[in-house]
């Protein structure tokens, strides 16, 4: 009874300035971000892993650099097209969707207001209640409402794929200037070790910033990408010193 009448009240009361939603959440930061730390992860796992796996085959410090510096550009190429494209899928998901509510609520719009208002009686209104607010919203943005309750589609989770590929690209290029930035200054001795090390300490790091910025454990991300990235290295010197050992 007391949440159905603060709901009530809440649909009474003259709208101000003071009742507008200005919180931030990080749902907000979810595109940039899962792109972002997606593209760094990569840049500096792939572009690591193939540095070390180049240089546990052969000595040869020139095709090292070579591999590192053409696995940047590639990656970088790689990361955009691959994010926009399946970002672009999402985004046109997300279109052929709304243009399909937008026919539904011209031709019905009777059915639209009633399947509102069951989408929030399941959420726990009461029928009379769920019927008003369904009212109020679609008289508010009709579109906007379904969108959000019944589609699941609102402007903070919007696909965006020029975001999505440009900071992927950007992001990846940073990862991956790190390790090769490291295997320039590293004797040929030092450059397996060096760029390991070097590289699973950016790894926990981003994990731990990516942690930090989505409200998560900060231990938990670092370690997990950290896992994982020292499992592709491993698996690259492995690789490499098999493949050198049979060449040679």
């Amino acid at each position: 009874m007391g949440r159905a009448f603060e709901v009530r009240l809440f649909l009474f009361l003259p709208y101000t300035s003071a009742m507008r939603h200005t919180e931030s959440h990080r749902t907000e930061r979810i595109g940039w971000l899962r792109a972002a730390v997606l593209g760094a992860n990569d840049g500096i796992v792939s572009t690591a892993s193939l540095l070390i796996g180049v240089a546990a085959a052969s000595p040869d410090r020139g095709a090292v650099f070579i591999a590192g510096i053409a696995g940047l550009v590639a990656g970088s190429m790689s990361m955009a097209a691959g994010e926009y494209v399946s970002v672009h899928s999402q985004a046109d998901t997300e279109k052929a969707d709304l243009d399909r509510e937008r026919k539904e609520l011209a031709t019905d719009d009777v059915g639209e207001r009633m399947e509102l208002a069951g989408i929030y009686v399941n959420r726990g209104l009461e029928p009379d209640l769920a019927r008003q607010v369904a009212d109020q919203l679609m008289a508010h943005n009709a579109l906007e409402a379904h969108a959000r309750d019944e589609l699941g589609i609102s402007e903070e989770l919007k696909a965006r794929p020029v975001q999505a590929a440009v900071f992927s690209a950007a992001s990846f290029a940073i990862g991956a200037a790190l390790p090769l930035l490291v295997a320039m200054l590293l004797k040929s001795e030092w450059l397996i070790v060096g760029v390991s090390g070097s590289s699973l300490l950016c790894l926990g790091i981003l994990g731990a910033v990516a942690a930090r910025a989505g409200g998560a454990s900060l231990l938990t991300g670092a370690l997990r990408v950290t896992f994982w990235g020292a499992i592709a290295m491993a698996a690259t010197a492995l690789v490499g010193k098999l493949f050198g050992t049979t060449v040679a």
